[in-house]
């Protein structure tokens, strides 16, 4: 059996490891306690609406106890969703995870299809299954989803992917994820990041426990090629990648100035502009918002955000930009509203203390042109809900 599996380029030049520090030269902070009253009252009535649009959860409540990371999609009147699970207990344990597919009928959100994608305690290619970790997927044409998650294969941790049919509903075989730094592919595992930035001469900073890449995909066209932009991160390293196909991912840039971010990086491109949100270390009450010129290789001056230091999505919404994130902490939800021109002049459309817990909101057009988000509830339910945004604005 041929593995999948590849050496990483061999490199002599010396690793750079960059330091992280607090932001003091950032353009605005922007606090939850100074949200408007209006925002309040948005906020009550958004709660309100997610818990009376409720479309269903999607583990399986024979055999998951535990349940995290969502991402979903509604084509052709089914709904599809992955996360992760741990049926052993409800600890968020990658040594008991399992990645996971569930679809249903729109119309029937009850009767439910689920699929292991891998498990700890499958062989992958000869070698053991270790740690699975966050698990996504992206629509690569009519047909075809890609589903993307992490694992760690024998020592060391990769990004894996699987196509899933849609007109079959059947399961492809494994691949692993490519990383393409400079002219550097390897692939997309731990050791292979940091060989791939050495190698270009290209500073990280720590990297710890899995890889990650975030599920929101936004598009631009690059010398006639469509490319899927996405945000990646390890740890305390955050960066911007691409790919045209969802399999051979390249890398793009990072936040030029220093910084605390940690664990996940929304962006979000329009134009030459890749908007960048980023949750940082404890030691700090703001995640950071910033833009990348794709075209400059510039990076805008921060703005500092109130967070828990939570997942943030973004969507675009009649022509505007809104960023979804939690302020305060795990039971609240904020929506700003990005001034794409300016991002100083951002400004909080909403701020909600959620009926339960509302942990790493994931937005996407529903029907009718208007939303829904899913979401994990106290790491025990991964749930659908519909709401209109216009309401709020």
């Amino acid at each position: 059996m041929k593995s999948i599996f590849s050496e990483n380029i061999v490199t002599d030049k010396k690793e750079i490891l960059i330091e992280g520090s607090e932001i003091l030269d950032f353009s605005r902070k922007i606090d939850a306690k100074d949200a408007s009253q209006k925002a309040l009252e948005n906020g009550k009535a958004f709660s309100k609406e997610i818990e009376d649009r409720f479309i269903s959860d999607f583990e399986n409540p024979e055999i998951d106890k535990m349940a995290h990371v969502s991402t979903f999609a509604l084509i052709d009147d089914v709904i599809y969703m992955t996360y992760y699970v741990n049926k052993a207990g409800a600890e968020e344990n990658p040594r008991n995870q399992t990645a996971r597919l569930a679809y249903c009928r729109k119309n029937d959100p009850e009767n439910k299809v689920f699929v292991d994608i891998q498990a700890v305690g499958d062989t992958c290619y000869g070698l053991p299954v270790n740690m699975v970790y966050d698990t996504i997927f992206a629509q690569k044409d009519e047909n075809t989803l890609v589903i993307l998650w992490t694992a760690k294969i024998g020592d060391n941790y990769y990004r894996l992917y699987r196509y899933f049919d849609i007109p079959t509903k059947t399961i492809g075989d494994i691949g692993v994820n490519r990383l393409k730094v400079g002219g550097v592919v390897n692939d997309f595992s731990a050791t292979g990041i940091v060989s791939a930035f050495t190698a270009n001469g290209i500073g990280y900073k720590k990297m710890y426990s899995d890889i990650g890449i975030m599920q929101k995909f936004t598009t631009r066209v690059e010398n006639g090629v469509t490319y899927y932009y996405s945000g990646a991160y390890s740890g305390d390293l955050n960066f911007i990648i691409k790919s045209a196909d969802f399999i051979t991912w390249e890398y793009v840039a990072q936040p030029d100035f220093i910084n605390l971010s940690k664990w996940e990086n929304a962006i979000y491109v329009i134009g030459d502009k890749c908007y960048y949100f980023v949750r940082q270390q404890d030691t700090t009450k703001y995640g950071f918002l910033t833009a990348y010129d794709l075209e400059k290789g510039t990076w805008d001056k921060p703005v500092l955000i109130e967070d828990c230091q939570s997942r943030s999505d973004f969507i675009v919404y009649n022509g505007q930009l809104y960023m979804f994130h939690a302020p305060i902490d795990r039971e609240h939800i904020g929506i700003v509203k990005i001034d794409t021109d300016d991002i100083a002049g951002s400004e909080v459309i909403l701020v909600a203390k959620m009926a339960s817990s509302c942990f790493y909101p994931f937005i996407q057009y529903f029907e009718n042109g208007e939303l829904a988000m899913s979401y994990t509830v106290a790491r025990r339910h991964i749930r659908l809900a519909e709401f209109t945004l216009s309401k709020y604005l």
